[in-house]
């Protein structure tokens, strides 16, 4: 019953602080300058100063009645399909791309939590390196696996492009898991530890029986925040290496053509924000089966 009511806690929060969002883009529109505001902006030179507000004009800032109508029309006039249908579509081929990556991201970052669990010589050749890697730049690192992609495929050896995204997506995955799995699979007090031992069973069934049933709360946010990682890591490598079809390459077209449609950018951005939803969202499926192992879960 307190869980029931817990669930239902979080989704009325939920609805509200999306309400309050919604509020607050109707509300600066309304009140907010029409150009913005410029500091530091030097007289007869266009473009000079740094701008703190945005501007609120319809080519800028449409309104969000305006953006959600723009999705039940003509994607690029025609017959091409409603915009809410291209999205869908291209969201789907993005999904594809990130649900790989996520599958390689969890398969390489559980192997590397498992062996600096293992051996603490590991954990500290390889920690430090785990976290700097987080710090490369996703739209400098992709091209590159995209060119070595590229050159594997010319070797003979079929290398697509679309796995080139799914491995730039686990990039971003594999990060959350490490830390996850070796903070969860060190999680076991001493007692339990020592229990195992007066019973003799070894590494593995210790390991099988007790570090990873332990692990749970702090795998299963590790895997939701993973799953929102490789989505964006897709529409980013989408985005660098020019990969058509999925939401990334729809993000950039429509967002040139963003003077003469500005609410149409935004369709591809709801798409990618819910296909970041539905990717963590996921994981709750997970989350239900090992529900007696939740107890004391770690927040993401």
């Amino acid at each position: 019953m307190r869980s029931r009511s817990r669930r239902t806690s979080t989704v009325v929060w939920g609805v509200i602080g999306v309400l309050a969002v919604a509020g607050l883009w109707e509300l600066y529109k309304f009140l907010g300058p029409a150009e913005g505001v410029v500091v530091g902006a030097t007289e007869g030179q266009t473009g000079s100063g740094v701008m703190i507000l945005p501007r609120t004009h319809d080519r800028a800032m449409p309104h969000l009645w305006d953006m959600f109508a723009r999705l039940f029309q003509s994607t690029s006039g025609g017959d091409s399909p409603i915009l809410l249908v291209s999205v869908v579509q291209a969201a789907l081929l993005t999904l594809g791309f990130a649900a790989v990556g996520w599958l390689i991201g969890v398969a390489v970052g559980a192997v590397l939590g498992l062996l600096m669990q293992r051996w603490r010589l590991v954990e500290w050749g390889v920690l430090p390196w785990v976290v700097v890697s987080q710090t490369v730049p996703l739209i400098a690192f992709a091209p590159v696996v995209n060119a070595i992609g590229n050159q594997i495929d010319r070797s003979g050896t079929p290398w697509p492009q679309w796995f080139s995204v799914a491995l730039i997506a686990s990039y971003l995955a594999f990060f959350p898991v490490a830390v996850g799995a070796l903070r969860g699979l060190g999680a076991p007090d001493r007692i339990h530890l020592d229990l195992m031992r007066s019973y003799a069973a070894g590494y593995w069934p210790t390991l099988l029986r007790l570090r990873l049933p332990a692990a749970v709360p702090y795998l299963l946010p590790a895997l939701r925040l993973a799953a929102a990682n490789a989505v964006v890591g897709a529409v980013v490598a989408e985005v660098s290496i020019g990969m058509r079809g999925g939401i990334g390459r729809m993000l950039i077209q429509l967002a040139g053509q963003g003077s003469s449609d500005p609410a149409a950018p935004w369709g591809p951005t709801f798409g990618s924000i819910a296909l970041g939803l539905v990717a963590a969202g996921s994981v709750a499926i997970l989350g239900l089966v090992l529900s007696n192992y939740r107890r004391g879960e770690a927040t993401a």
